[in-house]
């Protein structure tokens, strides 16, 4: 998935973009004890999203239908349940 693809499917606010820029800067600073600067922050953000956003997308998406399944599952028994006994 290309870096258009994957904006045009996950849409990120300023707010959300700030607060992951953040995470990043924060990340490098207390595991590695660097300090990066504008350019280094937006190739890892860069990075996540072009090849690693996409997994974690697809993934979500898995878990999501497994969920739905299991629910339309359990509407499907309690569908049968309200059937009234005829003798």
């Amino acid at each position: 998935m290309n870096r258009n693809s994957l904006n045009e499917v996950i849409k990120l606010s300023d707010e959300q973009k700030k607060h992951i820029a953040e995470e990043v800067k924060a990340f490098y600073l207390d595991v590695r004890g660097e300090q990066i600067g504008m350019i280094e922050e937006q190739q890892i953000i860069d990075l996540f999203c072009e090849h690693l956003a996409p997994i974690v997308y697809n993934k979500a998406l898995d878990d999501a239908q497994h969920w739905f399944k299991n629910q339309m599952g359990n509407l499907e028994a309690d569908y049968y349940l309200l059937y009234k006994d005829v003798r």
